[in-house]
């Protein structure tokens, strides 16, 4: 028999997991226990995604080339795309989810309908893993008990991981995302035929960001924050509809929905032949909060490096093989995320400091540097007189946010 591969959870990080394994040959069951879930998220995806992953324009319900920063004092800056081609990607995850898991599934993925309650671990390296599932074909919540053996397992499960408790994956700290789906009266939501908003500062958020992101027929409205201001979360999201108020006048709330947001990597990533990739695994970024490109690709690395070490399904892989995937990851995105803690600890810390953020963006190197890094996800140092510029810049904007700050 060749290689068994278990995806646990059928996101983009699943998904892009499953898709890689089916195309190898190799045999790979996906599971995912709801399959019109519709995961509370901003839903902003880079442009890379869309040809990296071969994204149909269908997916996409909004091309942002416009954004507006919003600061403490209501300073707002407006950020322009200039290039034509180039736009941020705005999707609603039922339909992006549901998109890739069908493409994993055609292409020989076994997508199983199913909730993962419980992994068995082998007392040695070459033995089954024994997942026992609920398996909800039969249309109820309950589902029929199975089980099945698998020789690898990925962990795509999210945030609350259970792949992850069950190797002892370690905990990570982790913020809160509450967010509103507001269907706007017809001239409202024109405002943001391309047009995204973000807005800083302490009544929407202590530590990150609220935001208002437009989708097919609705905008999302949102904040979010660290665990420990957990109690606050609707406070600040009735500061975020505090501040948008005008734009977002007439508007109905047809959804409701949080979840938490992993704030850096869980202790142990792998152990013996499991994986975690996506939330599961802590990939979303600081200061922007990104987390969809990074889980679909650290899974699809996570994949590719276990078709590659096993020759397609040929072997069993070690625990050695699958390490082989984080230290590429690490060595790829590692700084990445460096830099990213870095901005949120400097620029999200005070209302002063977000003062400095927001005039900052106005800057047209720091949009360059900024977007080119976010759409293409590949960094470009900029010339040494620009770096000059832009530290000058980012000292003269930190002394006069404590001057602006209301």
């Amino acid at each position: 028999m060749g290689l068994r591969v278990a995806v646990v959870g059928g996101g983009p990080a699943g998904s892009s997991a499953a898709e890689t394994l089916a195309k190898a040959g190799i045999e790979t069951f996906l599971f995912e226990r709801k399959l019109n879930n519709a995961k509370p998220c901003g839903g902003a995806i880079p442009l890379c995604m869309v040809s990296e992953f071969d994204l149909p324009p269908e997916i996409v319900d909004r091309r942002v080339r416009n954004m507006k920063m919003i600061s403490p004092s209501n300073i707002e800056v407006d950020i322009h795309l200039p290039n034509q081609d180039e736009y941020i990607g705005m999707c609603r995850r039922e339909i992006l989810d549901g998109f890739m898991r069908d493409r994993a599934a055609k292409l020989g993925a076994t997508l199983i309908n199913g909730t993962v309650h419980k992994l068995e671990i082998p007392s040695n390296n070459t033995d089954p893993y024994t997942i026992h599932y609920a398996d909800h074909s039969d249309g109820t919540l309950e589902g029929t008990q199975k089980i099945l053996k698998v020789d690898v397992v990925i962990g795509a499960d999210g945030a609350n991981s259970r792949v992850a408790k069950a190797i002892e994956a370690g905990d990570y700290n982790y913020a809160i995302a509450f967010q509103e789906r507001i269907r706007l009266p017809e001239d409202k939501m024109a405002y943001y035929q391309d047009l995204a908003e973000m807005y800083v500062g302490n009544d929407v958020s202590p530590d990150f960001y609220a935001w208002v992101f437009p989708k097919y027929d609705h905008v999302a409205v949102g904040t979010g924050t660290m665990k420990v201001n957990q109690a606050r979360i609707k406070q600040l999201q009735a500061g975020i509809r505090a501040r948008a108020a005008k734009r977002l006048e007439g508007g109905e709330i047809i959804k409701v929905e949080a979840h938490p947001i992993p704030e850096h990597p869980r202790p142990r990533r792998v152990r013996g032949r499991v994986a975690l990739v996506g939330d599961a695994a802590g990939t979303v970024t600081k200061s922007s909060g990104e987390g969809i490109y990074f889980a679909a690709k650290s899974a699809r690395m996570c994949a590719e490096t276990i078709v590659e070490t096993t020759n397609a399904g040929q072997r069993i892989p070690t625990e050695a093989d699958l390490q082989l995937y984080i230290k590429r990851w690490d060595k790829k995105y590692g700084m990445t995320y460096k830099v990213l803690d870095i901005l949120q600890r400097v620029f999200y810390r005070s209302d002063a400091t977000r003062e400095a953020f927001v005039e900052m963006c106005a800057d047209l190197d720091v949009q360059k540097l900024t977007f080119d890094s976010y759409l293409y996800k590949t960094v470009v140092p900029a010339n040494p007189l620009v770096q000059l510029k832009i530290t000058a810049k980012t000292i003269g904007s930190l002394l006069r946010g404590n001057a602006l700050a209301p």
